[in-house]
């Protein structure tokens, strides 16, 4: 009888540690979970640009203590330039349920968007957050995604300021625009943004639409038709992935031009006035960090960015014989000669 009560008593002591055991090996379990992140973004490391995107990330990730293999892991997948491939390639992360999908661009950010409003979605690079309806405001974005904006519409007037500063000369600006680039709405603002800079100026404007390459000789022809001064290349991802043949089109053409990418510079092209997008693949790491400890997209703000680029090429602005003004020079963050 002794023993029995022994037994009893022993095993009346051991249901509660039993009980408390379950939800601690369950926790030590889920602690010991390695994250997954998904990489959706229009260029493969093959591409200059996306080797450099895919470094940058995984630096700013480096400098939080993740450590790739070891306790995080990032599932790729690029569209290789094609923006039609985002809503297949956006569909496979959502199927994998990683646990954020970090999108390199708006067009990747709206695919991630249609296949999932529970994963947290980090969009490294929007035009227009609001405007493309990826965010209720930037303050509260109130849904599943967040993370930093390029403010594109609102850096064109800039760009067309600097183009007429640079060669005052100029009268006559034809803009080479993609509608596909961006959501509508967004490339609507880009393009009035743009004309209200142009009329300030006393520029005229010439709008040039190439939806695919095989548009760009009939735009830059009917540029040379209608005797455009200089132009001025819009935000595309295509436009990007294709810049060396614009930049050749418009040596050819004997037009200065500028970019809003940097490459083009690099490349031959005249100016650019981009934002460091170094700076914002560095700070999309930061979302992914406060995200993985708990945070809610719909209260991490959309960030704007701080650090600008201006880059003049004093080489084919020789080319061109165009003598650039001092006052530009020295605003320049970097002159190629």
């Amino acid at each position: 009888m002794k023993l029995y009560r022994l037994r009893l008593g022993a095993l009346i002591l051991t249901l509660p540690l039993g009980i408390l055991a379950a939800p601690l090996a369950a926790e030590a379990q889920q602690a010991g979970k390695v994250p997954r992140i998904g990489w959706l973004v229009t260029f493969s490391p093959d591409v200059p640009r996306g080797r450099a995107a895919l470094d940058t990330f995984r630096q700013g990730l480096r400098d939080l203590g993740y450590v790739e293999g070891k306790n995080i892991v990032i599932e790729y997948r690029w569209a290789e330039g094609r923006v039609e491939r985002f809503p297949a390639l956006a569909a496979e992360l959502a199927r994998l349920k990683v646990d954020v999908i970090v999108a390199g661009t708006t067009a990747a950010a709206l695919a991630a968007k249609h296949v999932t409003m529970t994963i947290p979605i980090v969009v490294a690079v929007m035009q227009d957050p609001v405007g493309d309806g990826l965010v209720q405001s930037l303050a509260r974005p109130g849904g599943n995604i967040t993370g930093l904006t390029l403010l594109g519409p609102e850096l064109v007037p800039k760009r067309v300021q600097l183009l007429k500063e640079a060669v005052p000369g100029v009268s006559r600006v034809a803009a080479l625009w993609h509608p596909a680039a961006v959501g509508e709405r967004t490339m609507r603002h880009m393009v009035k943004e743009m004309e209200v800079a142009a009329r300030t100026l006393g520029v005229q404007l010439q709008l040039l639409e190439a939806r695919s390459p095989k548009d760009f000789d009939r735009a830059f022809s009917a540029m040379t038709r209608e005797r455009a001064d200089a132009l001025i290349v819009l935000p595309s991802p295509m436009f990007y992935a294709e810049h060396k043949r614009i930049v050749d089109l418009a040596a050819n053409s004997r037009r200065p031009a500028i970019y809003a990418f940097r490459e083009a510079v690099d490349a031959g092209g005249f100016m650019a006035y981009v934002v460091n997008i170094s700076d914002l693949l560095r700070r999309a790491a930061t979302y992914v960090d406060k995200i993985l400890k708990g945070a809610k997209p719909a209260d991490l703000p959309v960030e704007q960015p701080t650090k600008f680029e201006f880059i003049i090429n004093l080489k084919t602005a020789k080319t061109l014989g165009l003598t650039i003004p001092q006052s530009i020079l020295i605003r320049a963050d970097q002159v190629i000669e």
